[in-house]
């Protein structure tokens, strides 16, 4: 029993053997099939005349996933870290929904209602993707490295925009929509962020070379994050190699290259030695 389910821990959770690429690569495809299913059950015409077709298309699709929601429960010896994990929850939220939309039933507006917000729950499986692209964890671990940069230049930004908020509402005034300033923050929000909506605009010759600074700003506001996080993944992927390898006993995947135990809770990643 122990190599059957080792055999189907190396097949659910390793990316970097030949067995769980097929399974990677095939699931993204049932996956993105399940978004377009449910994208196409949104148009009247597609939903009224294919019923038949996306309903036992979607069946088909969420069978699927609760034999594999199911597969990766039984397959590491802690199932509750995999269930309240965010993957866990998110594939949980992805399969649910077709199974209670059985139980509810009736033609009231709220139900009908419900079964609608039920159906598009399962988007989330577009969420279930990242799991399976090696990269999308490197960017994660990444970006929490960084978060204490990004969040003080964020912090930067807003006070930026409180301020130049502020003096637009002193130059421009009332006359030229700037009421008072929240909104005046909100069009330096909007122009910072070189969104621009045109529903405020600066009519004055000082306003207009001010509004000019914080558009050529946006710019390099745009630049920054990026760099940081750039930055940060540059200098990991000199610090170290790591792979996909799952733990079985603690599901951390965060291994080096030719790691023969868990660096996190020492567990042998081969179980059958």
């Amino acid at each position: 029993m122990n190599k059957t389910r080792q055999k189907i821990h190396d097949i659910i959770y390793e990316a970097d053997t030949p067995a769980g690429k097929v399974f990677d690569i095939s699931l993204i495809i049932v996956i993105i099939i399940s978004v377009v299913l449910v994208a196409l059950e949104t148009v009247g015409w597609i939903n009224q005349q294919y019923y038949e077709i996306l309903n036992i298309a979607e069946w088909t699709i969420t069978i699927l996933f609760t034999i594999e929601y199911i597969l990766r429960v039984i397959s590491i010896h802690h199932p509750r870290k995999y269930i309240f994990s965010f993957y866990g929850i998110i594939d949980l939220l992805a399969t649910i929904p077709k199974y209670i939309s059985l139980f509810i039933v009736g033609a009231q507006l709220e139900t009908m209602m419900a079964i609608r917000a039920l159906r598009i729950l399962r988007i989330f499986r577009v969420l279930h993707i990242s799991r399976y692209i090696g990269e999308s964890n490197f960017l994660v671990r990444s970006l929490l490295v960084s978060r204490a940069k990004i969040v003080i230049f964020l912090l930067f930004v807003l006070i930026m925009c409180i301020l130049f908020g502020t003096l637009m509402y002193l130059i421009e005034g009332p006359e030229a929509g700037f009421n008072n300033i929240p909104e005046s923050i909100y069009w330096c929000i909007s122009t910072i962020s070189t969104v621009g909506y045109g529903d405020i605009v600066p009519l004055t010759g000082l306003g207009k070379f001010l509004a000019s600074m914080l558009m050529i700003l946006g710019y390099g506001i745009i630049a920054v994050p990026t760099g940081i996080i750039s930055a940060e993944m540059a200098q990991r992927r000199k610090k170290v190699d790591v792979n996909t390898r799952v733990c079985a006993e603690c599901l951390n995947d965060k291994h080096k290259d030719n790691a023969i135990y868990c660096h996190q809770c020492g567990s042998h990643l081969d179980e059958d030695k």
